[in-house]
């Protein structure tokens, strides 16, 4: 008689890193006969996979797990056990302390240690203690964790390269809960994305903390990133790459070039820049100045016209003044963002900036990230308007909302919904954009438009 299976939820805060790293647990349970449930309730394991990015993120991860507390117990009164575990980035920030904070808590694991989970489950399972696992062996994880498996239909896919940075930016938690940078080897990822490939995946998104730092390879780096994607690009069924998040001190000449050589490397870049203010920036050890990012941004156009960019910004960070944040919104208005991403800014536990002085306060921190939204909300809005009228090969990934519709993705990852059959799911197809909403583009796919297999697809 087969053992019916055990549930496992997680629910995922923050980043692609950490949905990848999620699927990745999944992946690395299913053999101890876990399989995925929405309802927490239902749940054998309950795992929380955190982010230490966002503000108060540690605060946030105690509250959900008061309410998985309540959860445990609701499954206890009905003679059923729950077991549950940190992982992330606050389990690894925070280590011994969730446990002694959380007695909810059997298991806290670190981002580079979740190939030892299902071990972790097992011996807590057996002897019922509670262990804390955060140690940094990058390699051995990505060795030691399973194939990758889609069982859903799946036509775009997260895979990480390289995690970890080295460049110590004073606000940034990263080098302290993900460690040094790590590269993974181009074969193994090679190998990833042809299993991926093989399962009707048809765009790529090459993850890490700093990307385009990747510098595989067993002769010690001589795979740089656009050499990666270079080979990525020559798996037939792959239509698409993309690739985040990156930096500007690692933007290299070939990378450059590649966005215009490589009609597979969609024209889309993360490219955070935090600060318009060079004294700002210097005081964030960001190595870069408002003129370099420029220059760089400038160069990269070059290559490839239509690029969208997208960015990261912060407001309010220690000294930052009037004058700081108007270089901030010059800098905005002068490069023209297709996308992006702005924060106030929140002192880290352990970061140098903690510590430093002229910490600005809350209101006027919030007043001027009111002022940077909507300039960067118009900018967003504009983009998407210069769409219309365009004729766009559109990656289609599920059903819409209506009825009759399909909903994808444009090479400059705007939401596309137009009304097609479902057949085209997985398949690039033209399509005219007619209209611009708050937050997608509407297209019309005329009878005559012949859609085609993403292999053949360019943009």
């Amino acid at each position: 008689m087969t053992a019916s299976p055990k549930k496992l939820h997680i629910k995922t805060f923050g980043c692609q890193m950490n949905a990848y790293d999620s699927e990745r647990m999944a992946e690395a349970l299913a053999p101890a006969g876990f399989e995925l449930t929405e309802a927490m309730g239902d749940a054998d394991l309950v795992i929380l996979n955190t982010c230490h990015i966002r503000e108060k993120a540690a605060e946030k991860v105690y509250s959900e797990l008061g309410r998985v507390r309540k959860s445990k117990d609701a499954r206890k009164a009905q003679g059923r056990d729950t077991m549950v575990a940190v992982a992330g980035c606050v389990a690894q920030a925070e280590g011994e302390e969730i446990i002694a904070r959380a007695p909810v808590v059997d298991i806290v694991v670190g981002p580079q240690s979740l190939h030892r989970l299902a071990d972790l489950v097992a011996e807590a399972a057996s002897t019922g203690k509670r262990s804390v696992e955060t140690e940094f062996p990058a390699d051995e994880k990505f060795a030691a964790l399973p194939q990758r498996t889609t069982g859903k239909r799946q036509t775009s896919a997260f895979v990480t390269v390289q995690e970890g940075c080295d460049k110590f930016c004073t606000f940034c938690v990263v080098p302290y809960t993900r460690g040094a940078e790590y590269s993974r080897g181009p074969d193994e990822i090679v190998a990833e994305v042809e299993r991926l490939a093989a399962r009707g995946v048809r765009e790529v998104t090459l993850l890490g903390q700093n990307v385009n730092a990747y510098h595989g390879g067993a002769d010690g780096g001589s795979w740089q990133l656009a050499r990666l994607l270079q080979r990525l690009a020559e798996i037939p069924q792959i239509a698409r790459l993309r690739f985040t998040t990156s930096h500007p001190r690692d933007m290299d000449d070939d990378l450059i070039a590649l966005f215009g050589d490589e009609p597979k490397l969609m024209p889309y870049l993360h490219l955070p820049y935090q600060s318009g203010s060079d004294r700002i920036l210097a005081a964030m050890n960001r190595k870069h100045t408002a003129e370099e990012y420029e220059a760089l941004i400038a160069r990269i156009r070059a290559a490839r016209p239509d690029l969208a960019l997208s960015t990261d910004i912060i407001v309010g960070f220690p000294g930052e003044t009037d004058a700081d944040f108007e270089d901030t919104l010059a800098l905005a208005r002068r490069v023209g963002f297709a996308q992006a991403f702005s924060f106030r800014y929140s002192a880290r536990p352990g970061t140098p900036a903690a510590n430093l002085e002229g910490q600005v306060p809350e209101a006027v921190k919030k007043e001027r990230l009111a002022v940077l939204q909507a300039l960067l909300e118009e900018s967003r809005h504009a983009f998407d308007r210069e769409t219309v009228g365009r004729r766009l090969p559109v990656l289609f990934e599920a059903k819409g909302r209506k009825p009759g519709q399909i909903t994808g993705r444009s090479p400059y990852l705007q939401a596309v919904h137009v009304e097609g059959p479902e057949a085209l799911i997985g398949h690039i197809a033209e399509v005219d954009i007619s209209a611009a909403g708050p937050n997608s583009l509407t297209g019309v796919m005329k009878t005559e438009f012949e859609w085609r297999e993403p292999v053949q697809a360019a943009v």
